[in-house]
């Protein structure tokens, strides 16, 4: 997880799994640029400063193209390059579906589909234009924050499993677009107690927490040095020094007319759907 000399990206920094990935990253050797909203990320910052890494902080919406901009801008102008973009800034509007407002729904697509297509369209442009240049495959990683909800489906959540449904398939088609570039581009969906999470997982045990951001955080800066080169398209579940590799979903059955299709569903258990709960036994 040698990272000396590389410089990352990381949104969503101020608290919870931002803030340990961008502490994880620092420790590794990155030089970070964070991005949250204003006033978030400060403390974090003095946090990377006090262990004796560099760090620049650009405040804002990552839902905006002019944040974006700026991030990559600040990477170059302040540290002479990017090799690193970990997308984890995230939102939550949880309702059931037949409760949930346009506003719901808009939101949680623009700060986490949108938030993570605009950073990483900008990072691989620069990556490409670098590649073509020296005629030399790059050094870029992009790591993006997926979620177990997408492979559940959660009932509560359709605007946020639809918005990490996406960032997964964005995920794929990032790394089969640029590897031949040199990136390499993964997605996780963590287990992590945070603040946004702790209506889920509520309060941590005393000791060890299995679901502390820590250990997540170590899963994504291996990916992000040079121990990631041969990991790309991939997605994982990870908790508590747990990483499991997710399969692609496979073909069931094949139909050649509705009858047969009728008599599959006619013996097959209702429940079973499209959602991986197997994830909830992980």
């Amino acid at each position: 997880m040698d990272l000396a000399g590389k410089v990352a990206v990381v949104t969503g920094a101020g608290a919870g799994l931002g803030r340990a990935e961008a502490l994880e990253l620092a420790r590794a050797g990155a030089s970070l640029v964070l991005n949250d909203l204003p006033g978030s990320a400060d403390a974090v910052a003095a946090e990377i400063e006090e262990l004796g890494a560099k760090c620049v902080v650009v405040e804002g919406d990552v839902g905006e193209r002019t944040t974006a901009d700026t991030l990559v801008t600040a990477a170059l102008e302040e540290f002479g390059g990017l090799h690193v973009v970990v997308n984890n800034a995230g939102v939550l509007r949880d309702r059931m579906l037949f409760n949930m407002s346009d506003e719901d729904w808009d939101l949680v697509m623009r700060v986490h589909l949108r938030g993570h297509f605009l950073l990483s369209r900008n990072a691989v442009s620069l990556w490409r234009q670098q590649s073509k240049s020296s005629g030399e495959q790059v050094y870029g990683r992009i790591v993006n924050t997926s979620s177990e909800a997408f492979l559940l489906g959660s009932e509560g959540q359709a605007n946020y499993a639809a918005a990490k449904a996406g960032i997964a398939a964005l995920t794929v088609a990032t790394a089969r677009g640029t590897s031949r570039y040199g990136v390499r581009a993964n997605a996780i969906c963590p287990r992590a107690r945070t603040g946004m999470t702790a209506h889920v997982f509520g309060d941590a045990p005393e000791g060890d927490d299995p679901l502390a951001p820590e250990h997540v955080a170590k899963f994504v800066a291996h990916l992000a040095g040079p121990s990631g080169e041969k990991i790309n398209g991939q997605v994982f579940v990870v908790h508590g020094g747990m990483v499991a590799l997710m399969a692609p979903p496979t073909v069931e059955q094949r139909f050649t007319g509705f009858e047969d299709l009728d008599d599959h569903f006619a013996g097959r258990d209702p429940k079973k759907t499209f959602s991986c709960t197997e994830t909830m036994s992980l």
